[in-house]
């Protein structure tokens, strides 16, 4: 079973929310109207690799900036530079506040665990390992693939299923075989297209039910408490 970090294991999915209001706001004053986390994090951000989530709601504003390059100042009008702000000001307040995780997720996991099932973890922020280990979760996942190994194998990030299938293969197991679990729209339709054998959609805002079905979603809850394990996890190898 293949699970997204922030917003499913652990409660950053906020945190991530928090910063990309604070530095596109600052960016968007006297450009356009103030960014909404209810509405542009979750269409446009939410989920997606850093860059393109700059590029992504820079576009649905009619806004387009210079790339720039990773040697840009935080903050610098580009892409880069946007996307830079944001990663600094994550990081500090993951460092100052710490990692908290879904109680309900570590239960679900554990009774993964307990039954035999393989688990991994994915995200598109290079920060995962370092997510996960602050929640004291590793120990509950066979595999990470992140943002590192998106970078190092030319691995496209979401809605593209390339991550989730990188997962599956570390554990040997069949896309068919295995199920994804999303909080955020473009990795829902990432577990859809490629073709896992369930879609679980989390929507713990209450808005998203709807827009997941349309995604792929299979299953959509408010909370993993929801789900239920019976009998022992079949895991056929590949």
């Amino acid at each position: 079973m293949v699970f997204d970090t922030d917003g499913v294991v652990t409660d950053t999915a906020r945190v991530h929310a928090a910063a990309w209001k604070h530095v596109f706001d600052g960016f968007l004053r006297g450009r356009s109207t103030p960014f909404d986390i209810r509405d542009d994090y979750l269409r446009h951000v939410d989920g997606r690799p850093r860059l393109d989530g700059v590029r992504t709601f820079l576009a649905s504003r009619g806004i387009t900036l210079p790339e720039g390059g990773p040697g840009d100042e935080p903050g610098t009008p580009t892409v880069h530079g946007l996307g830079m702000a944001k990663d600094a000001l994550f990081v500090e307040q993951i460092a100052q506040h710490g990692v908290a995780a879904f109680p309900s997720t570590v239960a679900f996991l554990h009774e993964l665990r307990r039954r035999g099932c393989r688990t991994a973890v994915v995200s598109a922020s290079r920060h995962c390992r370092a997510v996960v280990t602050s929640a004291g979760l590793m120990r509950l996942f066979d595999t990470v693939v992140d943002g590192n190994d998106s970078a190092r194998l030319g691995l496209t990030g979401k809605p593209d299923p390339a991550l989730f299938l990188e997962a599956a293969q570390r554990l040997r197991v069949a896309a068919g075989d295995a199920a994804i679990v999303e909080d955020a729209l473009p990795g829902v339709e990432a577990g859809h297209r490629g073709a896992f054998g369930l879609v679980v959609g989390v929507d713990r805002s209450g808005t998203l039910e709807a827009a997941m079905r349309r995604a792929g979603a299979d299953v959509v809850v408010a909370d993993l408490a929801e789900l239920a394990v019976t009998g022992r996890v079949a895991v056929r190898s590949r």
